[in-house]
């Protein structure tokens, strides 16, 4: 008979040395430093517009917004409740406004123009993930970083969940003992996922696949759990359920005629913020919110299979399916003591249970389960804690800090897996950029 135990996990009280290039390490008490955000939409307006200034009124002092749209830009100058000015380029802004921190939260695809303009002018950067599309971009924010001596920090906030940050700190001391492989299996529903193909996701050329855009994150959660870089990926995709795989098709939901039939429609007017960002600034961009997720332009793949073999040699299996009854994720580290699993469940209507459990079992042994507070907001809690590691800097004992090269590593394996789909080959992380894989993080 097992012995089960059921221990109550609420969150950790970081403790720690501090980080030596925290963003805010150099100011002097009661100084505010200057931001800027280039792009305005829901992600920036939100989580690094309204709440950022909600919780640092006395640290920080927006200085700029930028957007390529005028009338989204003043938007968010409103929403955010700003008095600073408005630009629709970024140029300009940087020379006017001299920003000590820019946000970069624009298109994917732009990262790197934002970027390394932002590294050129003397700004340190916060950028939304992914940090990039495609491995030239990579180099190019790998080299101008180096170059200006400037930092760039990548939002990865799911490190920052106490879920999340308990399965790091389980594996790291040892439970398990050594890490062998891996099974990680992540659902998107069909609201949250197909909300993917609505928008410029939909297309390669704008978020580089989600592989790239939404996988970035489940990559990057590996690289910091396994505290090793990839070395090689081999995958799988194609798309079989959005796009072109349906007989009828509008460009946008709200004037078609296909409204009563479609399962998928998406009444935007419901929604205040999106009409205000998006549907009231059309008329100066012409992109369209509501998208049909049955366009035939859609060219990313909607299921995704990857193996990854990383430099300390584990092994591991992942998935991407986007279009599940139900939303979360399942995976399982294999070790040479044991075995820990964690299912995540999100977005379930049936869904009761205010923790999210980890199982943790001995080999030849007992079996422990671990129950962690899922009650917070912000992707589990770890939006908050992301600003406040940012903007009001403490110990990071978990390593939950991003750099350029996490921010790489994450894309590089979502840009290899894309290539080896296109050829059928496996593709060397190595050959990609001119960052080479490590078995251990931490390295430059």
């Amino acid at each position: 008979m097992l012995r089960r135990k059921f221990i109550q996990q609420t969150g950790t009280v970081m403790t720690g040395t501090l980080l030596a290039d925290s963003l805010l390490a150099a100011t002097p008490p009661k100084a505010k430093k200057k931001v800027a955000m280039v792009g305005t939409g829901i992600r920036g307006t939100s989580m690094w517009g309204t709440e950022l200034i909600k919780e640092f009124p006395e640290t920080i002092q927006f200085v700029g917004l930028c957007d390529k749209n005028p009338g989204r830009v003043e938007t968010a100058k409103r929403i955010m409740k700003l008095k600073c000015p408005t630009y629709v380029d970024i140029d300009t802004m940087l020379r006017d406004t001299k920003p000590e921190i820019l946000i970069v939260t624009t298109m994917d695809s732009t990262h790197h123009e934002q970027i390394v303009k932002g590294l050129e002018s003397g700004a340190d950067i916060i950028t939304e993930k992914p940090m990039t599309t495609d491995e030239k971009k990579c180099q190019l924010i790998i080299d101008a970083e180096k170059k200006s001596g400037k930092k760039v920090y990548v939002t990865f906030n799911y490190r920052y969940s106490p879920h999340r940050q308990k399965i790091y700190e389980l594996l790291n001391n040892g439970s398990i003992g050594k890490i062998t492989s891996v099974d990680f299996h992540w659902y998107l529903d069909t609201s949250h996922g197909a909300d993917y193909f609505r928008r410029w996701h939909r297309k390669r050329e704008f978020g580089g696949s989600l592989l790239v855009h939404k996988a970035t994150h489940h990559f990057d959660l590996l690289n910091w759990w396994l505290d090793s870089d990839p070395q090689q990926v081999h995958a799988l995709g194609t798309l079989e359920f959005y796009g072109k795989n349906n007989s009828f098709r509008h460009s946008h939901c709200r004037p078609c005629t296909h409204k009563s039939e479609c399962k998928f429609y998406f009444d935007i007017t419901k929604n205040v913020r999106l009409m205000e960002l998006y549907v009231d600034n059309e008329k100066h961009d012409g992109y369209l919110r509501d998208g049909c997720v049955w366009k035939e332009d859609i060219d990313i793949f909607d299921k995704m299979a990857v193996q990854i073999k990383y430099a300390n040699n584990v092994q591991v299996s992942y998935s991407l399916s986007t279009y599940s009854p139900y939303e979360g994720y399942r995976i399982s580290f294999n070790g040479t003591e044991g075995k820990l699993d964690a299912w995540i469940h999100e977005r379930q209507p049936w869904k009761m249970e205010k923790y999210d459990e980890i199982q943790l079992t001995k080999m030849f042994g007992e079996t422990e389960y671990f129950r962690i507070d899922n009650t917070e907001e912000g992707h589990g809690g770890g939006d908050s804690r992301l600003r406040k590691q940012l903007f009001n800097p403490g110990p990071d004992p978990y390593k939950q800090g991003a750099g350029s090269r996490d921010g790489a590593m994450s894309v590089l394996i979502g840009i290899a897996a894309r290539q080896s789909i296109d050829t059928g080959v496996p593709v060397k992380i190595a050959s990609l950029t001119s960052l080479k894989p490590h078995p251990s993080r931490g390295v430059v």
